[in-house]
């Protein structure tokens, strides 16, 4: 792998991250992808590597925000080339966590940084509802204002972490009738009276991760706990997608990167013919066209990240989408490609690489489905290309 200028600093992390990635999640992977059961012994192992800090803030117990995209896109690479679900368990933490960061107030962030970067307690983003996925300007869960509180009704759909987090960042309706200008954010804790879960989803891939419904019953959430101002929870959902679309691009391209080396070792070992099959030029060229996506996709998603990190001012977007949607569809092929050198051994779950597969697909669905992503970044081009003419 290319070296891409990181820093030592960088280095540590990725080391330690693929450490834990080794010797911790990849022996139990298949264990937990059959079971569905939330990987809560890996997570503390996780934490106890500080693996939960590397995108929060010195002040906070973290290890630093200068760099916090292209940590948290090391880590999530990492675990994804062990098992792409228990790799939510921290990419879905940081999801949750950046509108606390990007729309905290100092108060706010240091009563849940902290917690949440010693791992004591995970994260989770809400968003996302039975009639709003996509559209996410169409949501309906309403928070109304009751004096110091604010009093929450509705449903959020297919949260990570939903049920295991302890803090979620939801994106409610606090002014319905402005539309997108109504959105809001807040803290909701679990535990909270008035606020229960759904049951977990029964996944194809990500059996590892949990997913659910979150049920907000007149569910009162102090005001005090609301990020930024009333009515910018679009504006704060938007920035948050912005930081985190590199993410799941990173844990795309961590699953098309454990597929790869499962199948170029699988190559190198298998005989057909009294040969490896690695000796088949079409087989070699399969893997080539596979190598080559992988490295663009890695070049393009940390490009990204630093160009993030270094910019903090400037909307990242259109860059965001392509690394998520480019990542994520490389994923796609090459988990495909790779259960294809397997063979008919492929197909069976006696061996690893059908997870990949599956565990791919939903990187080209959630935080914006591939066509959403190919919608704003062509909009960016064509609105950039009108103001350049104007």
């Amino acid at each position: 792998m290319l070296d891409y200028f990181l820093t030592d600093e960088h280095k540590m992390i990725r080391d330690m991250a693929k450490t834990i990635a080794d010797e911790v999640v990849r022996p139990v992977a298949a264990e937990y992808d059959r079971s569905g059961e939330f990987p809560w012994p890996v997570v503390e192992k996780m934490a106890e590597a500080g693996l939960f800090g590397v995108y929060i803030g010195e002040e906070y117990g973290g290890v630093g925000a200068d760099d916090r995209t292209m940590n948290m896109v090391l880590v999530t690479e990492e675990i994804s080339k062990a098992c792409g679900g228990i790799a939510l368990a921290f990419a879905g933490t940081a999801l949750g966590t950046l509108p606390i960061i990007i729309a905290g107030s100092d108060e706010q962030k240091a009563k849940y940084l902290p917690a949440i970067a010693a791992g004591k307690r995970l994260a989770a983003f809400a968003l996302t509802e039975p009639q709003a996925g996509s559209d996410a300007a169409g949501i309906r869960t309403t928070a109304i204002r009751d004096g110091d509180h604010y009093v929450l009704n509705g449903i959020k759909q297919w949260i990570t972490n939903g049920g295991d987090a302890e803090v979620y960042t939801v994106v409610v309706m606090t002014n319905p009738e402005k539309g997108p200008r109504g959105a809001s954010t807040l803290v909701v804790e679990k535990g909270t009276p008035g606020f229960s879960f759904g049951k977990e989803e029964d996944k194809m891939g990500i059996r590892a991760s949990s997913t659910r419904e979150l049920v907000f019953e007149d569910c009162r959430v102090p005001v005090e706990n609301l990020l930024g101002r009333e009515g910018t929870g679009f504006i704060t959902a938007m920035k948050t997608f912005d930081a985190s679309r590199p993410g799941v691009g990173a844990q795309a391209l961590g699953i098309a990167q454990g597929a790869l080396d499962l199948a170029v070792d699988w190559a190198i070992n298998r005989k057909q013919f009294g040969s490896p099959v690695s000796s088949f030029q079409g087989l070699r060229f399969l893997l080539a066209d596979m190598a080559m996506q992988v490295e663009a996709a890695r070049a393009l998603i940390y490009a990204t990240s630093r160009h993030i990190d270094g910019n903090p001012k400037d909307r990242s977007t259109i860059y965001s989408a392509m690394s998520k949607c480019f990542a994520s569809d490389v994923a796609m092929r090459v988990t495909t490609d790779a259960v294809q050198v397997f063979g008919g051994s492929g197909y069976m779950r006696d061996y690893p690489i059908e997870k990949f597969m599956r565990d791919a697909k939903i990187t080209q669905i959630y935080e914006g489905t591939n066509q959403i992503q190919r919608e704003e970044i062509s909009r960016i081009l064509i609105g950039e290309h009108i103001s350049g003419q104007s």
